[in-house]
Order: structure tokens, then C-alpha cells, then sequence
């Protein structure tokens, strides 16, 4: 008699407009596929002063054993190989050919092309015996299309009008301007960067910490995740830029705090699994994850925005905060359907999401800080409201609008905060071999990263996941912007969509969670 099947829930994808099929995939092609289960529990505190230890995270909120051993047998009865198992990231690796692998979870892997070249995907739901389901939170790797991009944008000195007030700062002088601490240099801290692209070169690191007269230069290590290198492609506008432009902000800011950068491919199954590793990472520790990478909410599983929430829910109960840019291309994050989208990972409740601003100063004080806009196509600060996850009881107070799109939806309001994005004010770095302006809210998640590694070492203890202590009594430690639009939504007194509660006034927020 056959096993009853049921759909994994929120695995059900569709073929994106730009892609069509072209074939199958070779029934012979060997891949790995990731299975996330459940928590032995699902009552979890709030996070709290004391974080839990990562060595005594499994026993209380990983995975059952019992539950792995169900997905072992499920694995054995399709020929199929289990490889790594981590109760506290609750992941399992499964590995098999293509012919298995469509048996196993009722689907049929294609071959699609998309304008970012060719790739093996699929449409529809995945099923599984039924027993199962109330087990997997979700199945990741079957496709391997591009999840996620870059949320930077370079300032290309000569092209297009140049603005009063246009400029460009080393990190340390943004820092500077916006108050950090200086007490401290992040010593004792470890910062975790994910990246899904690109690589840098240590020759480059060496070059400008120098020029920076940052001795010692800052400790960066490259992590591998689900086989994925430190590959630098030699082109600064590609995906080493944005490695460049993390590693070096952080370390300009924080020059004591080792640095952690977790390579990953970029698929949902290589994000998430590279999310899951730094998180979860016993040998380095970081307190704090800084992800310059994203997609339209609307281009993600639910599976996806389940697991991935859930990996940032331990991060918090962990002590460990995340910084995620809220992208680089205003309330449509570049969706032409016409209609409002957020970008996640930002529009997760439980990270801290990073907007942009335009930052202007005089005689070493800042003159003048608005929404980062410069029109359709040429760069604005992602923010809006989530048409997915609903309003945090941390926002309850903060006067979030419904979102501006047809169902209006009362949704988890994106960015948190924000900070200099804007490519005309932007960052000096240096990147295969060549010096560059960077911008983008790609620059605002390792601002905001290292700031939390300063504050982390002053206070003696990580702050963990911020936004509750930001939304109650952070206002102290804020700079509220209130001019600019980001499309669909205005700045104004207060919260709002496009800079959220502010940029960081950094010396008076140590202060203010001081007293916390």
C-alpha cells in the first residue's frame, strides 16, 4: 500500500517571470538538499540579559533526536545518503541523485533559464510521507537559482550632476560623525559577515588598513559553507565589492574585533545554511552578524521566511544580534508590478533591518541627514511593511502604517534604523587593487555591526537582539530623520518606513543601554 503523501508547508514555488524551462535535470546529477526540522520545543522565552550558551543550545531548543532518526529512515527508503547532522541548527544534510531525490519529495527538477544564466529549479509543492510533516520546517537546496543580491551601489566619480554637499568618508570618519564610543576597539568580539559571492584579497586588506595607519591590521578569517570559497572574481563592481566593502567598514570601526566572513553559495539553501553556521558557530562566537544581502519578500518560499526567521529567533536567544540592509531600491525593492515590497531578510522580526540615509557635514558635525533618494533606478532606501510577517509587539507603540498595498495588511514595519547610505556621500574602499566609493544599504549593516561590537565591549556583555530596548527607550540614542520619501512612504517625527527610529548618535545609545 503506498505511503499517504502531504505537502511540506510553504514549499510551493513559482516559475519567476524571467525564467523559462528549457529541459530536465540529469537524472544522474548528484546534489545535497538541507532538511530543517523542528525544535524539540516551540515555547521559547523572549530573549533575555543572560543568553543561553551554544553548547547547551541543542539540548534545549535543537532538534529531537527521534525526529532525525524519522528522516533517516525517510532518506534510507530513497536510496538517499545522510551526511552532517546538527541538532542545534536542526539541519540535515541529504544527498542523492536527481532520479532519488524527485521520487522522494514528488517533484520534477527542471532546467530553467533566467537572464542570470541557467539553473536547476522547480515549481509547485514538495510532499512527503505524512508522518512527516509536522517534523519539516522545510527541504532547501533542490534549486539552485540565485536567491539573493547585493544591496550596494558604487559612486562612479564623473558621472551624472554632482550635488552640493557630495562627498566621501572613510568609515572611521562616518563613525566619527555619528558619536561611536571611543573608548573601545570591539577587542573580544567576533563579527560574522555572510556572503554569497565574490571574495577579497589579502594584499587589499593590507593596503587599506595601512593607508588607514590601522596597526595591527584586523584579524579576518574566511569560513566555508556547503563548499563555497573565498573566490575573489577580480572586478570591483561585482559581488568582491561587496565583500570589500563589509570586511573594511567593519574593521576600520572595530579594528580589535576578529572578523568571520562564512562563504556560502548563493541559493536558499546556501544563505540559509551560511546563517545557521555563524549563528550557531561554537569555535568563533560572534556576537554580532552583519548580511548585506536580499530579495524581494515576495520572491522567497514561505518555507524560506519560516526557517530563516526561525535562525534569526535563536541568534536572539543566543546573544547574538543581526544586522540586515533593507535594501537599495526604495518601497518596490525593484519589483515592477506595481505595487509596495520589503526586502528580507530585513522584514524579519527578529533582525535588526538597516535603511539609508544621506549624510552631509560641516567642520566635523553633521549638517544635514535625509532619506536616501535619488529617484527610480538610481538608488533609495528599502523600508515599507511586510506583507508577510505581522506587526511585532515591539512596533505596537511606533505608529506603523498598514501597508500601502491592496490588502492592507498590518505587517512588521522595515527599516529599525538607519544610517550614510547614500553612494554621493559614501565609503572609501579598496577593492582589487583599486579604490573605490561604495554606498547602499550594504554599508549601513556593517556600520551598525560594528557599532554593536564597540558597545558589546564596553558593556561587558552582548546586547543580543535590540529592538525592543531600541523601540522602549533607544530614542536617547537616535537621530530622528524626518525629510524624504522613499516612494510609497515619508519620513516624518518618529518611526517611519524609510529610516526607521533614526541613525545612531553612538556614545549616547552605549548610555542609554547602560541604563538598561
Amino acid at each position: 500500500m503506498p505511503t499517504e503523501r502531504a505537502a511540506v508547508r510553504g514549499s510551493e514555488r513559482k516559475l519567476p517571470q524571467d525564467s523559462s524551462v528549457i529541459g530536465v535535470a540529469d537524472p544522474n546529477e548528484e546534489l545535497s538538499v538541507t532538511v530543517m526540522v523542528r525544535r524539540r520545543t516551540e515555547e521559547l522565552p523572549a530573549p533575555g540579559p543572560r543568553p543561553i550558551h551554544r553548547d547547551k543550545f541543542a539540548a534545549l531548543y535543537g532538534a529531537d533526536p527521534a525526529d532525525v532518526e524519522q528522516i533517516e529512515l525517510f532518506a534510507a527508503e530513497f536510496d538517499l545518503t545522510v551526511g552532517e547532522v546538527d541538532l542545534s541548527r536542526r539541519s540535515i544534510v541529504i544527498s542523492g541523485m536527481v532520479v532519488d531525490m524527485n521520487e522522494a519529495f514528488g517533484t520534477q527538477l527542471r532546467v530553467f533559464q533566467s537572464p542570470d544564466g541557467a539553473y536547476r529549479g522547480r515549481t509547485g509543492a514538495l510532499y512527503i510521507p505524512s508522518h512527516l510533516v509536522d517534523l519539516v520546517v522545510g527541504v532547501f537546496g533542490l534549486d539552485s537559482r540565485p536567491q539573493a543580491k547585493v544591496r550596494f551601489r558604487r559612486h562612479v566619480v564623473g558621472v551624472g550632476p554632482r550635488a552640493a554637499g557630495d562627498t566621501s568618508y572613510a568609515p572611521n570618519a562616518v563613525a566619527k560623525l555619528y558619536g561611536f564610543p571611543t573608548a573601545g576597539s570591539g577587542s573580544g568580539q567576533t563579527v560574522a559577515i555572510v556572503e554569497l559571492g565574490g571574495g577579497y584579497k589579502a594584499a587589499d586588506l593590507s593596503a587599506y588598513f595601512t593607508k588607514l595607519k590601522i596597526s595591527p591590521a584586523p584579524s579576518v578569517t574566511a569560513v566555508s559553507v556547503d563548499a563555497a570559497l573565498n573566490q575573489p572574481v577580480g572586478d570591483p563592481n561585482s559581488a568582491d565589492g561587496e565583500v570589500l566593502l563589509d570586511i573594511e567598514v567593519i574593521g576600520a570601526i572595530a579594528r580589535q574585533a576578529k572578523i568571520a566572513v562564512y562563504f556560502a553559495p548563493n541559493t536558499d539553501q546556501g544563505f540559509l545554511d551560511a546563517i545557521t553556521t555563524a549563528v550557531h558557530d561554537n569555535l568563533r562566537k560572534p556576537s554580532v552578524v552583519s548580511i548585506s544581502w536580499g530579495g524581494p519578500e515576495s520572491t522567497w518560499t514561505a518555507q524560506s521566511l519560516t526557517a530563516y526567521d526561525q535562525a534569526f529567533q535563536d541568534a536572539g536567544l543566543l546573544g547574538v544580534t543581526v544586522c540586515c540592509a533593507s535594501g537599495d531600491d526604495g518601497s518596490t525593492d525593484n519589483v515592477t508590478d506595481g505595487t509596495a515590497h520589503v526586502d528580507f531578510p530585513a522584514s524579519s522580526p527578529h533582525v535588526l533591518a538597516c535603511g539609508g540615509t544621506r549624510m552631509e557635514s560641516s567642520g566635523g558635525k553633521i549638517s544635514l541627514e535625509v532619506v536616501w533618494n535619488h529617484g527610480a533606478g538610481n538608488g533609495a532606501s528599502g523600508g515599507g511593511v511586510s506583507d508577510h510577517f505581522p506587526l511585532p509587539a515591539y512596533q505596537a507603540g511606533a505608529k506603523v502604517p498598514v501597508s500601502v498595498n491592496p490588502a492592507h495588511f498590518k505587517g512588521r514595519g522595515v527599516p529599525d534604523i538607519a544610517g550614510d547610505a547614500d553612494p554621493a556621500t559614501g565609503y572609501q574602499i579598496h577593492v582589487d587593487g583599486k579604490d573605490a566609493v561604495f554606498g547602499g544599504t550594504s554599508a549601513v549593516a556593517p556600520l551598525w555591526a560594528a557599532l554593536i561590537a564597540l558597545i558589546n565591549q564596553q558593556l561587558g556583555k552582548p546586547v543580543g537582539f535590540l529592538n525592543t530596548t531600541l523601540y522602549a527607550k533607544g530614542a536617547g540614542g537616535l537621530r530622528d530623520i524626518t525629510a524624504g520619501t522613499n516612494g510609497a512612504y515619508q519620513a516624518g517625527p518618529g518611526w517611519d518606513a524609510c529610516t526607521g527610529l533614526g541613525s545612531p548618535n553612538g556614545q549616547a545609545l552605549l548610555t542609554a543601554l547602560k541604563g538598561k
